[in-house]
């Protein structure tokens, strides 16, 4: 079974002070014109999106200098609801058994939570909030992990996922020296 974990981009939630997501028509078929043609704008960083180390770190890799690698593989999908501790990270961890991690629910994670993760060698971390740390201050978390190499997976849907084990695909659109990207995550069950 396929489980797509992406928002729909033109209602999706978007980070405060985060411009949002806007679309307008420029050709219509029933205006007489051939074809019905869509323009759209939108930050890097709105709906389901990954962050690429440039997003944080000054000279660091861009989302097209990222590969493909970290965003497609098995991942296990773990509930929990508030801050991520560093003992939950390690527990997290021990029952993952996996390189990419999806946080579901209503969870931050902590600076010493992000240690954790970043020392252990994952390659991915994804999290239903527009940013994995807290949102009054990010900075440290994704400094921490950008600063590993873990690729962020922010503002996935997972409240119908059941715990477990899955194959995730979240390639992000190859946007040429973009320190994040928009992309269509999906989970397919191994069940």
């Amino acid at each position: 079974m396929i489980i797509d974990i992406s928002q729909e981009v033109f209602s999706c939630k978007v980070f405060p002070g985060d411009p949002k997501p806007e679309r307008r028509r420029i050709m219509c078929i029933e205006n007489g014109e051939i074809c019905n043609l869509t323009e759209f704008s939108m930050c890097a960083h709105n709906g389901t999106h990954v962050d690429a180390p440039l997003h944080f770190i000054s000279g660091g890799r861009a989302v097209d200098e990222m590969g493909l690698t970290p965003f497609v593989g098995d991942c296990f999908v773990f509930r929990h609801e508030g801050d991520v501790t560093a003992s939950d990270a390690e527990n997290i961890l021990a029952k993952a058994q996996s390189e990419r991690i999806l946080i579901a629910g209503r969870a931050t994670v902590t600076a010493e939570a992000a240690k954790v993760f970043a020392e252990s060698g994952i390659v991915l971390i994804g999290n239903e909030s527009q940013t994995v740390g807290p949102e009054d201050a990010p900075a440290q978390v994704h400094l921490i992990l950008l600063g590993a190499g873990v690729v962020l997976l922010e503002g996935i849907v997972l409240a119908d996922v059941a715990e477990g084990h899955y194959f995730l695909s979240a390639v992000p659109l190859n946007l040429g020296g973009c320190d994040g990207a928009p992309c269509r995550a999906y989970l397919i069950s191994k069940e």
